[in-house]
């Protein structure tokens, strides 16, 4: 099964992919508490306690476990939020996890309970939480990403600063796993002088702006270092799409590296299709989830597909 896309709740529609037939998982799950996105009684993400979301997303990745490879691996996107309740009118309280502007919920999750463990306006820690929750049920941890964004949205704070990264997770199956680095090398920083040895370059001029002290071949390299784990990553809105997106340019070095040309790609939360996307653009397959038939145009508009509702 390939270029599939099963619309359904993912934690029914993952068992219908053949297992161990995914070479790595690219997926950014739903926030908990932070939106409603309305109409589905089977979202996931309000739950009536941190506790409970965790559990379902470790159930979700569990059957995710069953679909790689042996040699697969997992890259987790999600971001954390704050704790905020505020006593509301009728039958429920209102409970909101604002994170910015760009993550108010559709419509205002509302909880008939108060949390325990929280303080207002604490942040509540669900990236690790889950983190933690996963590598108990089996998976390995293999590194935190921080996916520092240049264009943050505002937020209207005086006590913390501006909150402007996520995180994304690295989690493989097994203690070996396929990583590629050098698919994914970036820019040193800094500019070398031949050779490997890095030089300040200002420190080795003449005082005739020359470097005629250097005995080394007088060309310029550029040289690539392997990537490191702060990822600057400009956020970008797709028109139709759910304000959710995350940029194609997020999960390029992580389906460059955890998979090899003609791999298939899983992404159990599809959304508007950018996993998808991506995976194409790099000559791999995809499969994946999504619980809201609506983004089904949205997604062929992107790429071919081949849809099956259960």
């Amino acid at each position: 099964m390939r270029d599939t896309i099963l619309f359904g709740d993912c934690r029914e529609t993952l068992c219908a992919f053949l297992p161990k037939s995914a070479r790595t998982c690219v997926t950014s799950p739903p926030y908990y508490g932070l939106r409603d996105y309305g109409g589905e009684e089977k979202q996931i993400g309000l739950e009536q306690s941190p506790e409970e979301y965790i559990e379902q997303m470790v159930q979700v990745f569990r059957e995710v476990r069953n679909i790689l490879t042996d040699d697969g691996t997992l890259w987790l996107n999600i971001g954390d939020s704050y704790y905020n309740y505020k006593s509301g009118t009728g039958e429920y309280a209102k409970q909101s996890f604002a994170k910015s502007r760009q993550d108010l919920p559709m419509k205002t999750p509302k909880r008939a309970n108060k949390l325990k463990g929280f303080k207002d306006k604490e942040l509540m820690g669900i990236p690790w939480m889950l983190a933690f929750a996963l590598r108990a049920d089996g998976w390995h941890l293999r590194q935190d990403i921080i996916w520092n964004k240049p264009n943050p949205m505002p937020e209207s704070v005086k006590d913390r600063c501006t909150k402007s990264h996520e995180y994304i997770f690295l989690l493989s199956k097994n203690k070996k796993y396929y990583y590629d680095h050098e698919s994914i090398k970036e820019k040193a920083v800094g500019e070398r002088w031949g050779g490997n040895t890095p030089i300040n370059l200002d420190k080795s001029k003449d005082k005739d702006n020359t470097f005629s002290g250097l005995t080394r071949p007088r060309k310029m390299i550029y040289d690539k270092r392997n990537k490191r784990s702060v990822w600057n990553v400009t956020s970008k809105s797709y028109k139709g799409a759910h304000f959710a997106t995350y940029p194609p340019e997020l999960i390029e070095p992580c389906i460059k590296a955890g998979s090899e040309v003609g791999d298939i790609i899983l992404d159990p939360f599809m959304g508007s299709g950018t996993t998808a996307m991506v995976a194409k653009m790099l000559d791999r397959y995809y499969i994946g989830c999504e619980l809201h038939e609506d983004y089904g145009n949205l997604i062929q508009e992107r790429v071919p597909i081949n849809v099956s509702y259960l």
